[in-house]
């Protein structure tokens, strides 16, 4: 119970501010932008940056832990989407995005801060390669599939071309692997550059939940989504909160054991409602944008009840030796 009081209250308590900001009037929709690019330009990449190049890169890079959070995050896309293309007859973008909502974990900017909140520093590893995984590999494959089917004549070599410019430009993808880069090199790390990572970084989580919350307040059930199938958001949610932390966990009890913190992390990492990055790709190909909206609102009201119980049922964490 101490872990809900201590780390899962203070961190939906932000998320409720920016609520109640957005709700009030105090800020907008141009605020809950600014806040958006500032995490993710400025903000999260030198946290990232930081947390990979610290960390010894066999620490860092854990196999068994990219094969059970990697297997869950497929395993629940494909789910998802043939759960779509029986249910609704979902042409090919659409399933593929109501794969991927049901499927990617908000890692970036619900995850990092929750882990700092609960374990400290050492909770940057295991919640920086999940975003790492997530940005990489999650929205590579979805981008990759929808500029194939975008271009159609274009061919699948030049929809990766695509796909890789784009990654190649996200700074939450960029800043953690120059990090692992920098580990790899054994590199010293100068004392500014640490320092400057720190202050700025410190502001990366705060800003992120408190933006999550006026992305919410901006997307209310009597709002922009009233006309979105809610049905449809509520499976697509258990999906995401119940069965993806479930399969997880199976997959390392069954396949890819490891160490109770890593374990414990990939299941509270898969257990995260969907991350905005959905929304971001879906407007990108003008494709399940508002339904988008409203499973991530569904998720993350919902997580509030399901991510709680689990960080209770762990309980609290003792200290890395």
């Amino acid at each position: 119970m101490s872990a809900v009081v201590n780390v899962a209250l203070p961190v939906f308590a932000i998320i409720l501010a920016g609520v109640l900001a957005g709700r009030a009037g105090v800020l907008g929709r141009a605020a809950s932008e600014a806040l958006n690019a500032f995490v993710y330009w400025i903000a999260l990449p030198p946290l990232l940056f930081l947390a990979m190049a610290r960390a010894p890169v066999a620490e860092t890079l854990h196999p068994n832990f990219i094969g059970a959070f990697l297997g869950g995050i497929l395993a629940i896309w494909l789910l998802g989407s043939l759960i779509g293309r029986l249910l609704y007859g979902a042409p090919l973008a659409e399933a593929v995005m109501q794969g991927m909502s049901a499927s990617f974990s908000n890692t970036g900017y619900m995850g990092i801060p929750l882990f700092l909140a609960a374990f400290g520093e050492r909770g940057l590893a295991p919640a920086g390669l999940a975003t790492v995984i997530m940005s990489l590999v999650a929205v590579g494959l979805a981008v990759t599939i929808l500029e194939t089917g975008a271009r159609r004549g274009g061919g699948a070599l030049r929809a990766a071309a695509g796909a890789g410019r784009a990654l190649a430009r996200n700074p939450l993808v960029v800043a953690p692997l120059a990090g692992l880069g920098w580990s790899l090199a054994a590199l010293p790390l100068p004392v500014p550059l640490v320092t400057f990572a720190e202050l700025i970084g410190a502001a990366a989580g705060p800003c992120a939940l408190f933006a999550i919350g006026l992305f919410l307040a901006g997307r209310s059930p009597g709002g922009e989504t009233a006309s979105v199938d809610w049905i449809e958001a509520a499976w697509i949610s258990v999906l995401k909160l119940v069965w993806q932390p479930v399969i997880t966990g199976l997959l390392i009890v069954t396949l890819f054991p490891m160490e109770p913190f890593w374990a414990l992390s990939a299941i509270i990492l898969a257990a995260l409602p969907t991350g905005a990055l959905t929304f971001v790709v879906a407007q990108r190909y003008a494709v399940y944008v508002e339904r988008a909206s409203a499973v991530i609102l569904v998720s993350t009201v919902l997580s509030v009840v399901t991510v709680s119980l689990l960080l209770a049922l762990a309980g609290p964490q003792p200290p890395a030796p």
